[in-house]
């Protein structure tokens, strides 16, 4: 066979091999094939933990609940998706290919359909504050007499039952007597008071003495259903989760996935946890706040009764009580996973309210300018600006009319001024 007619052969075997087998097929045997690449990552679809998607060339695979976060640039060590290296080096899929809708972790922890945002119809910047149904010292006021400056009122707090993830609610005796009597009655009239002047009532679950725990599907759905309860019996517009002795991410996400199926889209869910409770993704408090992401309203972490904590730079311990504190540690979640709109500073009313960590109301306001704005910072200033920030919650609402109103009166018109 000539020279020539030998390189024809060759290269009629090899059209021959790649119509029949397909290129892959053919350079099997002399090469490894590329990893494929998944869907291309679309701004606009909603992925949940063990999802993959491709961008720039690279799969990734997301740790959480996300839209719009883009893997190529959310893949640090606590960011949302995980980069799995380079994949194929052909077109990827087209973007349309929806990521999968029922990944393999419980449904207690994967939202099974895209949801908006969760606000509950409160304002885009607005003031929490917690009505303590007790008498320590702090001015005793029945629920009607909470000032028109705070437009979300937790009430403190549940208290357990003998079912185990069970609460109901009772106005403390002591309470009653100081504001010379209160009646269940009056309290529902309080609240439906406070829904008539455009506000919204929580019921709060823990607190420093709290003991409720939801740690078994059963006691998630006793959680579910007691707290269902009194939202129907009293006109509560949501919950709060301040269990400040830990709980079970799984099941009480689950308890709270039930309840809003339940109660319908305008369910409040909020979430008060300590400062130690996030300063790490993966603990249960920050992975429950991921995990319901889709259903989550806000979270005011306690940003007080702390000590000095790493901030998001991971660089020096920050003392409480200053606003590179509060901005510094207030830049872990909103660089980790959620939404400024689901971020609020909480902070205590005066320096009765709390052990340590107390700030005035002045410095509440330049912490939200800095992350708002980036105006206002201390030393410390944050890898970004975030003008969606929810707002600001103290402990408590009692604590600052003894204060004079203060707090709310320097923070709630602040608010107003922020993007």
């Amino acid at each position: 066979m000539t020279l020539a007619k030998r390189y024809r052969s060759v290269i009629l075997a090899t059209v021959t091999a790649l119509v029949a087998g397909g290129a892959a097929t053919y350079f099997a045997g002399s090469a490894q094939a590329a990893t494929a690449c998944a869907a291309a990552w679309s701004s606009t679809a909603v992925y949940v933990g063990g999802n993959v998607a491709s961008q720039n060339g690279h799969n990734y695979t997301a740790k959480w609940w996300t839209q719009n976060e883009s893997p190529a640039t959310n893949s640090t060590q606590w960011a949302v998706w995980t980069d799995n290296g380079v994949c194929g080096s052909g077109p990827s899929p087209s973007p349309s290919v929806s990521p999968s809708s029922s990944p393999s972790a419980s449904p207690s922890t994967s939202p099974s359909t895209s949801q908006p945002p969760i606000t509950g119809q409160l304002p885009k910047h607005f003031l929490t504050g917690y009505w303590q149904n007790f008498d320590n010292g702090a001015a005793p006021l029945k629920l009607a007499a909470v000032p028109d400056t705070y437009d979300l009122i937790a009430v403190a707090f549940a208290d357990a039952t003998a079912t185990a993830g069970a609460v109901t609610f009772n106005l403390d005796p002591g309470l009653a007597a100081a504001v010379g009597g209160y009646t269940d009655a009056q309290f529902k009239a309080d609240i439906a008071a406070l829904h008539a002047r455009g506000k919204k009532v929580i019921i709060s679950v823990g607190g420093e003495k709290g003991t409720v725990a939801v740690n078994s599907a059963t006691a998630a759905t006793a959680f579910a259903d007691s707290v269902y309860a009194l939202i129907q019996n009293y006109g509560f517009d949501g919950v709060d989760i301040d269990l400040e002795n830990g709980l079970n991410p799984t099941y009480m996400a689950s308890a709270l996935r039930s309840l809003r199926a339940k109660a319908g889209s305008n369910l409040i869910i909020t979430m008060a946890p300590q400062t130690i409770d996030m300063q790490n993704a993966q603990s249960s408090y920050f992975k429950l706040a991921l995990d319901i992401k889709d259903i989550l309203t806000v979270v005011f972490t306690q940003y007080y009764n702390s000590g000095a904590m790493l901030g998001c730079d991971n660089n020096a311990a920050y003392g409480q009580g200053s606003v590179n504190f509060l901005t510094a540690l207030a830049c872990i979640p909103l660089q980790n996973g959620l939404r400024p709109d689901q971020i609020a500073l909480g902070l205590p009313a005066s320096t009765r309210a709390a052990g340590g960590g107390y700030v005035a109301p002045s410095v509440v306001n330049a912490a939200l300018d800095c992350l708002a704005r980036g105006t206002n910072c201390g030393t410390f200033k944050p890898p970004a600006t975030y003008p969606g920030i929810r707002g600001a919650m103290t402990w408590s609402i009692n604590w600052d009319v003894t204060n004079g109103n203060s707090w709310a009166n320097t923070v709630d018109p602040h608010l107003a001024t922020l993007p």
